[in-house]
């Protein structure tokens, strides 16, 4: 456990930090956990950086999936991760934050993103981000997700010109949610009392592969985790009664 800022308390807190590298097929609607790694910087060194990165490598070099868009929010929107994504010949889509530096092709200097101004219809701005390769240009959009929120949102996709599609394809991050809501209430993930730190990392795996599994039969089943997971309790409790 360590003290890290945590986005459902909106507070930091101390808990144990779970990074983890989600497929999801547009197609079939299907989304599986396919890698996961346990922040502990005082064990091994690595940021939670460094784990997304050494995951992307792993997706890419050893298990060779096929994928196309890589998403992720604004804590992983650095320019060490948006370039290697980009080496590997992958669009990304993230948000960045509203005093990120940068400069328009037609401004020499820098200014934070939210001095930036729009018109009425324009739909993106090509921009440099502050540290990224001399040559290298990111399509920025302006995307409103409520009455009270916009989005800033940068893709290396250089046929991207419209913003609804912009925020189609990174509505798709909900995904990450909704596996994170389905392995909390399905699996107890977050309810080992153990204090061994290796027993803790058992507990953590055998919970992802139990939602696996469930999230597998589901899909087969036509049928929801949380249904199934009640279908399997009941048979249990009228077996034993």
């Amino acid at each position: 456990m360590r003290k890290q800022y945590s986005g459902n308390a909106k507070k930091v807190i101390r808990g144990i930090g779970l990074v983890t590298c989600l497929y999801y097929n547009p197609d079939n609607e299907e989304y599986y956990i396919i890698d996961f790694r346990i922040f502990d910087k005082s064990g091994d060194g690595k940021s939670k950086h460094d784990h997304v990165k050494d995951m992307l490598a792993d997706v890419f070099d050893d298990k060779k999936l096929l994928f196309r868009t890589v998403i992720m929010d604004c804590w992983y929107a650095t320019k060490d991760l948006m370039q290697y994504i980009d080496s590997l010949q992958k669009v990304f889509y993230c948000p960045i934050k509203k005093n990120r530096l940068l400069k328009v092709d037609d401004n020499p200097k820098y200014q934070r993103l939210n001095d930036l101004t729009w018109q009425d219809n324009e739909e993106y701005k090509v921009v440099y981000l502050k540290g990224f390769a001399p040559q290298k240009r990111v399509k920025l959009f302006s995307v409103p997700v409520s009455t009270s929120k916009t989005e800033y949102i940068v893709t290396n996709d250089p046929n991207m010109v419209n913003k609804e599609e912009v925020k189609h394809q990174y509505s798709q991050r909900w995904k990450i949610e909704l596996s994170y809501r389905e392995l909390k209430q399905v699996t107890g993930i977050e309810c080992c009392q153990c204090r061994n730190a290796q027993i803790q990392r058992n507990h953590i795996a055998s919970a992802l592969l139990v939602w696996t599994r469930l999230r597998q039969l589901a899909n087969t089943l036509g049928t929801t985790v949380y249904a199934l997971k009640q279908q399997i309790m009941a048979q249990c409790l009228i077996h034993d009664l």
